[in-house]
């Protein structure tokens, strides 16, 4: 895979997402529920996918760093994937099947409550990962890694505002163009030496 291919590959499920949460309702009720729902629901195979492209970053590596990174990226995918059936399918497709007008019911409150709660253990262990990866980075590539950085705020605004725009939105697109650029700067562009007859 070329660089500017692999690069963008590993941009594309944040930058979904930023754009899935330029249309993600502010409030969920009756008339908000489908999309609301709908969102969630292709959201369901894209969330995941933002923490796998920050293991990305350290595959074929097995030292301490690259476990973190796979581990936190994990519980972030794990979590946030909770909080997107919780939250975002139980809580929509519930609110649409009660009807227009209907107050809503503590149940579909319960669920905002417990979905919320373990969207915040994901949300933090996005932060932890991104931290590392852009420590990891500057150790081992140096200033050319500083736009990288930027993956630290982009995940501290997706644990402040979700995908909302405009705080989640442009914290998505942050860890997106940040991880895309960070794997870029990774990948080496000279061609493996080839093996000289003896």
């Amino acid at each position: 895979m070329t660089m500017p291919s692999r690069a963008v590959l590993i941009a594309l499920p944040g930058l979904t997402l930023a754009v899935a949460g330029m249309f993600h309702p502010h409030s969920l009720s009756h008339a908000s529920a489908p999309r609301w729902t709908m969102l969630h629901v292709a959201g369901l195979v894209v969330f995941p996918l933002v923490g796998l492209a920050l293991a990305a970053l350290v595959r074929q590596r097995r030292d301490p760093v690259a476990v973190v990174v796979v581990l936190t990226a994990y519980l972030y995918a794990t979590a946030y994937s909770a909080l997107d059936v919780i939250s975002g399918i139980g809580a929509g497709y519930v609110t649409w099947r009660l009807g227009e007008g209907v107050p809503r019911p503590d149940e579909v409150r319960f669920l905002f409550v417990i979905g919320g709660r373990i969207g915040d253990v994901g949300s933090v262990a996005l932060v932890v990962c991104a931290a590392v990866v852009a420590a990891d980075a500057l150790r081992r590539l140096g200033p050319v890694a500083a736009p990288g950085l930027l993956v630290v705020p982009g995940a501290l605004l997706v644990h402040v505002g979700h995908i909302f725009a405009p705080t989640g939105v442009a914290g998505m697109a942050l860890v997106g163009l940040a991880t895309g650029y960070l794997g870029w700067c990774a990948t080496d562009p000279r061609p493996e030496p080839r093996p000289t007859a003896s």
